[in-house]
């Protein structure tokens, strides 16, 4: 039996059979070798000359050399200690770039002169995780109606990988979604792809594009991984009724009116779109055809119009219901109900004057603090003298009778400018008479800052990922906070709250743009001594008195293949055990 001999070489094992005819003189050898791709140029595989047994002093007399079969010298062999060595950095999917292919070999030829003799070796490249999973799309789009049921399943490209086995792609992960989800399929030929199902039903109208991330992650040591962005559009469907705001109206309009006059416009809304979301507007059967004679109803607009002469002693209430239908393939409707008044007339109307009007106030301004005085008058009669003054009802103010047609107006609930900045309060002033008249003046109050609100940061705690080797004075982010108040009350100032670590203030390692919250590194920092730090950054606005809040911050440095690695490898030769220094990785880590 021909003898066999293993060679323990980096991370692995070169492992040599020589195989020896004893028939001929010169001697015919098999030698095979094993070696992870991407070895250093110069690293050593083998002793050759030990293992086919030739002695090392004759290799440069015997003028031995070694050939590659193929167009590239990827190995070749030192003739001063008959080592075989790495010549150009082997890639096995360059070398081998079929997938099917579960092994990579070298063939390489070996000849020495005096007496002429041939051996034949092959180097078995192996595998390592030095390809990150990638996609051939990085977005992928889906169009998916908002009626599809759960359950449903829709096929997303897969991530590719040259590797093989476990370095190749081993699974895949969707970010965090209360829709979707993914299932791992695995085909016949072992390739892993991911189905996106759908968990939870969709709604348009609530959310009409999700945006996903999908990773594929491969099963090396460490993992790598690559991403890819899902964009779901969901399409409507025709699930929403046209809706009016009230379920009913009453409308008062003069006997006076001239034809063609504008009663009230309906608007109702379909929260769908496209043509699902186009409404017409149309009377009801239970419309009377003399209102339907009297009142004009425009089917695009929805404005209602005087189409007849009003008579206040002949009519004096039409009672109408009016249908808004969609234009979706299966027609969805809403329908509101409209009483229009026809009022009688009088000759004058109702007068007012605002006497004294505060503007602008303090937006801390006390409860039924006076704000305006407003005389009210009617030249008329009678119920139709008698008049009433009103302003909006959503308004934080009320009207308070001091005397005989003279009200004031008084704040009736508390103020804030963030909120709304100025009111455009409306004196409305009506008589009792039928139909009533009016008049209507408004004056706008304007509200002065005070520092009532605390700046605020987007967020409660922010994550930076610095990478080490840094350059000091590079800037790391920006952290910027909001005050809605005004002027001194809005000027934010930021600062590092003070923290040690070992003897060491963070004002020494990083630095803060007081005006606009850049922060940056003043330091170069180095992974293998520092890995984290966290702190507080607090943003105070210049108000009197000034208010602040501050944010976590932590700093992560991220690792840098800057540090050489060193394996000791044991040498199965004589029992010895040799460590070995790898030269320093000038390429891509693995």
């Amino acid at each position: 039996m021909a003898p066999k001999r293993i060679l323990r070489s980096w991370n692995g094992y070169v492992a040599v059979c020589l195989l020896l005819s004893p028939i001929m003189d010169s001697v015919f050898a098999v030698t095979h070798y094993s070696v992870p791709e991407e070895m250093e140029e110069g690293s050593v595989v083998a002793n050759l000359a030990t293992d086919l047994g030739l002695d090392v002093k004759s290799l440069r007399q015997r003028k031995m050399r070694v050939d590659v079969v193929g167009n590239k010298k990827y190995l070749d062999i030192n003739k001063d200690t008959g080592e075989l060595f790495i010549a150009e950095r082997i890639d096995r999917e360059f070398l081998c770039p079929l997938k099917t292919a579960t092994s990579c070999f070298l063939r390489l030829d070996a000849r020495i002169e005096n007496p002429v003799r041939m051996f034949n070796i092959e180097v078995e490249i192996t595998d390592i995780n030095d390809n990150a999973p990638h996609f051939r799309r990085g977005t992928m789009d889906l169009d998916i109606s908002e009626s599809s049921p759960v359950g449903e399943r829709f096929s997303l490209n897969n991530a590719a990988d040259p590797d093989l086995g476990t370095n190749s792609v081993q699974n895949y992960h969707l970010s965090a979604s209360d829709h979707f989800t993914i299932e791992i399929q695995t085909g016949r030929d072992g390739t892993k792809f991911a189905d996106l199902v759908l968990q939870k039903a969709l709604d348009r109208e609530q959310q009409a594009v999700h945006n996903l991330i999908l990773t594929a992650v491969d099963g090396g040591v460490p993992t790598r991984t690559g991403t890819a962005s899902i964009i779901v559009r969901v399409l409507d469907v025709n699930d929403n009724a046209p809706s009016f705001d009230k379920d009913k109206y009453a409308v008062e309009v003069m006997e006076n009116s001239p034809i063609g006059s504008l009663v009230i416009k309906l608007n109702a809304t379909d929260l769908d779109e496209g043509s699902n979301s186009d409404v017409t507007y149309s009377y009801s059967l239970y419309t009377s055809e003399k209102t339907q004679e009297t009142f004009h109803l425009n089917p695009t607009s929805g404005e209602i119009t005087v189409k007849g002469m009003l008579n206040y002693e002949d009519f004096r209430i039409y009672d109408m219901e009016v249908i808004a239908t969609d234009k979706g393939v299966s027609a969805l409707s809403g329908q509101i109900k409209l009483k229009i008044i026809v009022e009688d007339i009088n000759d004058n109307h109702p007068q007012l004057s605002i006497k004294s009007f505060q503007s602008p106030v303090s937006e801390n301004i006390k409860l039924d603090t006076v704000i305006a005085v407003v005389s009210v008058s009617d030249k008329d009669s009678g119920d139709n003298g008698l008049v009433d003054l009103h302003i909006p009802d959503n308004m934080p103010f009320k009207l308070r009778e001091s005397s005989d047609n003279y009200y004031e107006l008084v704040v009736s609930e508390p103020l804030d400018r963030e909120k709304v900045p100025e009111y455009d309060i409306t004196f409305t002033v009506t008589d009792r008479g039928s139909p009533p008249l009016s008049d209507n003046e408004t004056m706008t109050l304007e509200l002065l800052d005070v520092n009532d609100n605390v700046p605020q940061f987007p967020q409660s705690f922010y994550t930076i990922r610095v990478m080490e080797n840094n350059a000091p004075g590079a800037l790391l982010s920006s952290l910027t906070a909001f005050d809605p108040d005004l002027h001194e009350n809005q000027y934010l100032v930021y600062f590092i709250l003070e923290k040690e670590i070992a003897n060491t203030s963070m004002s020494m390692l990083f630095s803060i743009n007081p005006e606009n919250g850049n922060l940056y590194a003043l330091k170069t920092f180095d992974y293998e001594i520092e890995k984290d730090f966290v702190f507080h950054i607090e943003a105070r606005d210049s108000g009197s008195p000034p208010l602040s809040s501050n944010v976590s911050v932590h700093i992560i440095i991220v690792d840098q293949n800057d540090n050489a690695p060193s394996i000791v490898s044991p040498w199965c030769e004589r029992g010895s055990v040799v460590e070995e220094k790898i030269p320093r990785s000038t390429d891509k880590g693995s």
